[in-house]
């Protein structure tokens, strides 16, 4: 019998390292089926993309990464590490839809902050935080163009705008699936909370939109304890 198992790759910056651990926290004490995270850590894929000017995340271009970490089959879920996770990991998991190649929350918003974490800049564009949050179907025809060599030649608009699929092939998912703090009303019920303007580790966000949330999640790691 074959035992169903989820792959999570998870962007990972050392910069908040603190909050990589904090979300796969969050989703294992919460999940059901067995579990694979991928930390999308720079010096482990041997995979070089642009210096980031603006100070962006280190997987800012890494996380189109994952069809090909996945050999091209199967599913598989991308997450920012800047999250929590408040159900079980594996409704988001069947919600797989064979026909997309990409499933996603379909965010249309204007930021309410010129500067995110760290004194970065927090410019709107089209599809904003569209790629943060992706059900991704690694063997779907259309995801095999993504190389690291044909990802590396791409624009950042290129690639977090899904340039390279059709309309049709991107699937969409529940608000729910990545709600933005502080963006968005405070939403205690949420599936899967973003905190895309800063993690409550830095103290500019510690007292923030559902900050208690991450904090609790940070506090059962330390502890050893589950929810």
């Amino acid at each position: 019998m074959v035992t169903e198992k989820i792959t999570i790759v998870v962007g990972f910056d050392q910069k908040e390292a603190v909050a990589y651990h904090a979300f796969c926290q969050s989703v294992m004490e919460k999940a059901s089926v067995p579990l694979q995270i991928m930390p999308l850590a720079e010096k482990s894929l041997n995979v070089h993309f642009p210096t980031q000017s603006d100070g962006s995340n280190k997987f800012i271009y890494s996380r189109f990464l994952t069809p090909y970490l996945n050999s091209y089959q199967g599913w598989a879920i991308f997450a920012d590490g800047d999250m929590i996770c408040q159900q079980d990991i594996k409704e988001l998991w069947d919600l797989r839809d064979d026909s997309k190649a990409v499933m996603v929350v379909k965010h249309d918003y204007k930021t309410k902050a010129a500067v995110k974490y760290l004194h970065n800049k927090n410019e709107d564009y089209p599809r904003k935080n569209w790629s943060s949050l992706i059900l991704w179907n690694c063997g779907h025809p259309a995801n095999k163009l993504l190389t690291p060599e044909f990802i590396r030649e791409q624009t950042g608009a290129f690639l977090h705008r899904f340039t390279w699929l059709e309309e049709e092939e991107i699937g969409e998912l529940n608000s729910e699936w990545n709600w933005l703090a502080i963006e968005y009303p405070e939403n205690y019920q949420a599936k899967l909370i973003h905190y895309t303007l800063g993690t409550p580790c830095f103290k500019d966000y510690a007292e923030t939109s559902m900050a208690d949330l991450w904090k609790a999640a940070y506090q059962r790691l330390q502890e050893g304890t589950e929810k």
